[in-house]
């Protein structure tokens, strides 16, 4: 495969930092910007001795404030693929905060493709979206347009998308939309469903199951999505979007019971059962036939395998995962 420059912005999240490990396995060179100082390297997928360090850059950006720093650099570097995981996450507290998501998620991300859609050096601009723009859905549904976003931070995600869209048909921008099922894996941040419960299992502590976990998701592998975003950047159509989904489906419930038994962990000493968060969608039922027959893509790796390799990572770093928060905390 002939190497390419790759742009990844939010290269510190979870999801950015696993596909950068799969960029810099393949050889391509890579400029990563996120708003914050890169975490512990137990948090950085890339960070191993493997990986040709020589071949990634990063730099501190917030595009809030930095815009023009990251216009500069870009022009150097003339990146020829961009993949932007960059977005304020964290359903239940945009809420809070709404005007921070409408900001970051909306604001920031016009002005930055406003300067990305004059530069003729760009191939490809995958846009890294979220189910959450479609509301809670009904069946398995297929790639489209039909928002109906149920919170602040779904609709600061279809807002950008759309406006995305008009760029595509106005200036022939070459984006290209992802929309993932609930990812998961080793090197993700604590505050998630799968490693947060992993982690009260292994130090006793109570797990606050909304709902009593009944909505339902289907969870997929971040190497999955990784091989997948890679065939999107290299072989998708513009102006199109994928889902990138396994075909299982569990209830979060049931998914803590599974922790519950690789731990050997009673779910009533576990779990404390609260009220459901404000907004929060039943299910996210992502068609991904579109990736499977258009660009060859299969997920390979099943939820109990995935499990049990996201439990061995926090095993081996637990004695420093322990000294991180297991809930989210807001940064402005």
């Amino acid at each position: 495969m002939k190497h390419s420059r790759f742009l990844i912005i939010g290269s510190n999240s979870f999801s950015g930092a696993s596909f950068i490990k799969h960029l810099l396995k393949d050889g391509h060179e890579v400029m990563g910007v996120s708003r914050s100082e890169e975490p512990n390297e137990v948090f950085l997928p890339y960070a191993e001795p493997s990986n040709a360090s020589y071949n990634f850059h990063f730099y501190p950006i917030d595009l809030n404030h930095d815009l023009p720093v990251l216009v500069k650099l870009v022009d150097d570097y003339q990146p020829q693929y961009v993949v932007n995981f960059s977005a304020q996450g964290m359903v239940a507290e945009s809420w809070l905060n709404p005007k921070h998501w409408y900001q970051t998620n909306m604001l920031a991300q016009v002005e930055l493709h406003d300067h990305l859609r004059k530069l003729k050096y760009i191939q490809k601009y995958i846009h890294v979206s979220t189910p959450e723009v479609y509301g809670s859905t009904s069946g398995w549904i297929k790639e489209n347009l039909n928002f109906a976003p149920s919170t602040p931070y779904a609709v600061s995600r279809a807002a950008c998308d759309l406006h995305l869209m008009s760029f595509y048909h106005a200036y022939d921008f070459p984006v290209i939309f992802t929309r993932s099922a609930n990812v998961y894996g080793p090197g993700q941040q604590l505050y998630r469903i799968i490693p947060q419960t992993m982690m009260c299992a292994r130090m006793e502590q109570k797990l606050q199951l909304h709902g009593g976990g009944n909505s339902i998701r289907s969870f997929i592998h971040i190497d999955d999505v990784a091989v997948a975003t890679m065939k999107v950047a290299f072989n998708g159509d513009t102006g199109s979007s994928y889902h990138l989904s396994t075909e299982n489906t569990v209830s979060i419930r049931e998914l803590v019971q599974k922790i519950c038994d690789l731990t050997d962990t009673s779910f009533k000493d576990l779990v404390e059962e609260t009220d459901d968060r404000l907004g929060k969608d039943q299910s996210y039922l992502l068609d991904s036939s579109k990736a499977r027959n258009d660009l060859e893509w299969q997920d390979s790796i099943a939820l109990e395998e995935g499990l049990i390799e996201t439990l061995s990572w926090i095993d081996v770093n637990f004695n420093t995962l322990k000294n991180f928060p297991l809930k989210y905390k807001h940064k402005v």
